[in-house]
């Protein structure tokens, strides 16, 4: 072993928990006017109560962790086909955001749900004694060097599913390259696409399988359940072959409205659905001001169905529909590509309408393959809205090709799950 390896092998793991340390302590500061940071310290003291009340010693438990909801969704499908086809296992699904915890807190599909204790060795210890997981799953991103290897020593299989790697991350650079070490406590990676199994060989990791993307599977999951919502069917006209094409915008984020707000501001005749990735008092205020031709809110309307007459803009102004709403559209727009990054194309492709999106793209496999095939249309600013928005409303032949191109996309990339499932369980 080298000096540097056994160097960092000594100092790495207290420097590492010295500044999860810190960092907890920055919550715990900033939780005195954040609510988000309010709610994740308010939460990590439940974490004890709730494991030992819903765990007992000799159940057998199947942990998956995601970031927050949209990992969830991610690792949902896994979830389910473990709890159908292997009944003795408890599911414990952990949470590191508030905005993940709080909505799936109460998600009947797992036995016990609660925030991941933060990265230190005591915590760490203690959470893995209290739920003695004997499979541990991380979805996407989630890279915690503690857990990783208190898992590895404790010989519990540990994976990573629907995974992606780019050249940039800090895995792959030379002053960082250590990192890419704790990848190897991982039992198996599931990565996406081949460009990230080739990535990762070329630092040494060759314990990955080419798996392919969950959220495939889930977006068709969603479909297949055909969710009904009486306020979209009536505010779309939806059924009827005569109605105006409907616009879906879909974890809209101010910068998006900057965009497409303009072009529905001067063609009142085309419904609009939004929803905003945040919508307390002052966003909901801001949408209001930004579109000239009547906006309602969702809430309103389940209230009063006849708030929306004469109003071109549907607000969503809650959490939870926003994959089954994209069903009553003709044409998705997807938010997010104009600022850190696009949020799930999935959703609304599987739907089988064309799909807009913006400029920071880049990192997104599946914004790659619909633009390449078709399916999907990226646009670098508002001139480019306006050109394809007006095709898409004069030309349905157009929409309706591109909309078949982005289903049979998703079509085509659906059995991640079963693969991992079964390469997991040591299933043929």
């Amino acid at each position: 072993m080298l000096i540097s390896d056994i160097c960092r092998a000594v100092v790495e793991e207290p420097l590492y928990s010295a500044g999860i340390i810190l960092y907890r302590v920055g919550v715990s500061v900033a939780g005195v006017c954040n609510v988000k940071a309010r709610r994740l310290a308010a939460g990590q003291k439940g974490i004890w109560r709730k494991l030992k009340t819903s765990l007992k010693p000799d159940d057998k438990v199947f942990w998956i962790h995601a970031a927050s909801l949209g990992e969830f969704e991610q690792g949902r499908p896994l979830i389910e086909m473990v709890r159908s086809r292997h009944p003795e296992y408890k599911i414990l699904l952990t949470f590191y955001s508030p905005s993940g915890h709080e909505v799936r807190k109460d998600w009947p599909g797992a036995d016990c749900v609660c925030y991941l204790p933060f990265d230190t060795p005591l915590r760490v210890n203690r959470f893995l004694r209290l739920a003695h997981p004997e499979i541990a799953v991380f979805v996407k991103y989630e890279i915690w060097r503690n857990y990783l290897h208190r898992l590895h020593r404790r010989h519990v299989p540990a994976y990573l599913i629907s995974a992606a790697f780019r050249p940039d991350q800090w895995f792959f650079r030379r002053e960082s390259a250590w990192y890419g070490q704790w990848l190897r406590w991982f039992s198996r990676i599931f990565v996406q696409t081949e460009e990230s199994r080739r990535l990762l060989e070329k630092i040494g990791i060759t314990h990955v399988e080419v798996a392919g993307d969950t959220r495939f599977d889930r977006v068709a999951e969603i479909r297949a359940a055909g969710k009904e919502i009486p306020e979209l069917e009536l505010f779309t006209d939806f059924g009827n072959p005569d109605r105006q094409p409907v616009m879906m915008a879909g974890s809209s984020w101010p910068e998006d409205e900057d965009i497409y707000a303009p072009w529905f501001n001067v063609h009142p005749g085309i419904p609009l659905v939004l929803a905003p990735h945040e919508f307390d008092a002052e966003r909901i205020e801001g949408i209001r001001r930004r579109f000239s031709n009547g906006v309602v809110l969702y809430s309103e309307m389940k209230e009063d169905l006849a708030r929306a007459a004469d109003c071109q803009v549907l607000v969503m102004d809650c959490i939870g529909m926003l994959s089954s709403a994209y069903r009553y559209c003709d044409i998705a727009y997807v938010g997010g590509g104009f600022g850190a990054g696009i949020h799930n194309l999935n959703e609304a492709a599987v739907y089988g309408v064309p799909v807009i999106f913006g400029p920071n793209h880049s990192r997104f496999v599946e914004a790659l393959d619909l633009a390449a095939l078709g399916g999907g249309i990226a646009i670098a600013g508002r001139e480019g809205f306006e050109h394809w928005m007006g095709l898409f409303v004069c030309n349905p032949a157009e929409r309706l090709q591109r909309g078949r191109w982005a289903a049979e996309y998703i079509a085509e990339k659906r059995g991640a799950t079963l693969r991992i499932h079964n390469s997991i369980f040591n299933e043929a």
